[in-house]
């Protein structure tokens, strides 16, 4: 029997060399093929294999053990607990970046006023409508803040980029929506104190008097409450965001405006305290014109009176004498 020849050293090296190649992509996807999610995580798989397509092949719920997804799979994780959106004044608190943040809408009577709340939701994690969104936005990046793209599973990163681009103009316009419907003054009662001006009257009949504005904030609030979940599902084509809620937290005057209301509560404090003085100094008047009164119908009287008010340790008094002395007690 001939014996086969002896592979040399050049094609033992190649051998290797291949089977490496071949090899590696194929522990990877074995290896890869398994996957699990979190407690507050939902996946969606797609294909992603050399020669298949890039379907959805299934959905993770929340929680699970690990599950085979497939060769070169790619996973797509999405948040499935509450979560929310936050608009603040205060740096670094905010969803949009480090700075500050805050909405600025016109009232009906053309007043800019900051408005600050946080949104409420919750991602729909049923199936279907999970595939569909994941269809629609899984597949396309976002711009962040800072000008980089991301995926929306890519992370809190991604998942704040989406919230910004998609979700956050939609804010915005219901809250300039439902803020046009009020006056100024209907929402932070200090508007008025700039708002009025022309006599006392005048200003009387205008509702200077501060009053609260609780009510109409929590008619703003309701307000929103019932229209945004519409807008969103109209927007994102879908009800993809459900439990929404949103908290307004705070109403604010631009600065210029909120300048002028302190100057005017100066000015009204000051006036306050000028007609404290006028009214004291009224009262004082008359206290001393019903004593001197009194002295007048009783001349022994005032000078008891006078006696009361020398000094402690006087002995001698001569009143109407210009030589009168006051001796001092030894």
């Amino acid at each position: 029997m001939r014996a086969l020849p002896r592979m040399s050293r050049a094609g033992k090296i190649m051998t290797a060399i291949v089977l490496l190649v071949l090899g590696l992509p194929f522990l990877a996807g074995l290896l890869g093929g398994f996957e699990r999610t979190d407690g507050g995580q939902v996946a969606v798989v797609r294909n992603g294999g050399f020669f298949d397509n890039t379907r959805i092949r299934q959905v993770i719920d929340p929680g699970s053990g690990r599950v085979w997804t497939g060769w070169w799979s790619k996973v797509h994780k999405y948040p499935a607990q509450q979560r929310f959106y936050t608009i603040t004044a205060n740096r670094g608190e905010g969803d949009r970046g480090g700075g500050v943040d805050v909405v600025t809408v016109p009232s009906s009577d053309g007043v800019n006023m900051g408005i600050e709340g946080t949104l409420y939701f919750t991602l729909n994690t049923d199936h279907e409508v999970l595939k569909k969104f994941d269809d629609k936005f899984g597949t396309r990046k976002f711009r962040a803040p800072g000008g980089k793209t991301y995926f929306a599973w890519e992370g809190d990163e991604g998942w704040s980029a989406f919230l910004n681009q998609i979700v956050r103009p939609v804010i915005d316009n219901n809250l300039r929506s439902q803020i046009n419907s009020f006056r100024c003054a209907e929402l932070v009662s200090s508007c008025a104190l700039v708002q009025n001006t022309g006599s006392t009257s005048r200003r009387q009949r205008t509702g200077l008097q501060v009053q609260s504005n609780n009510a109409n904030i929590a008619k703003v609030q309701d307000a929103i409450n019932r229209q945004l979940a519409a807008d969103l599902r109209t927007t994102l084509g879908g009800d993809f965001l459900i439990n929404i809620h949103f908290n307004l937290v705070k109403v604010s005057l631009p600065q210029r405006v909120q300048a002028a209301v302190d100057r005017a509560q100066a000015a009204f404090a000051q006036v306050s305290e000028a007609q404290a003085k006028v009214e004291q100094a009224r009262l004082e008047a008359a206290a001393n014109k019903a004593r001197q009164d009194g002295y007048n119908k009783c001349p022994t009287c005032a000078e008891i009176e006078k006696l009361k008010a020398l000094p402690q340790g006087i002995t001698v008094y001569a009143p109407g004498n210009p030589g009168g002395a006051l001796l001092p007690r030894n």
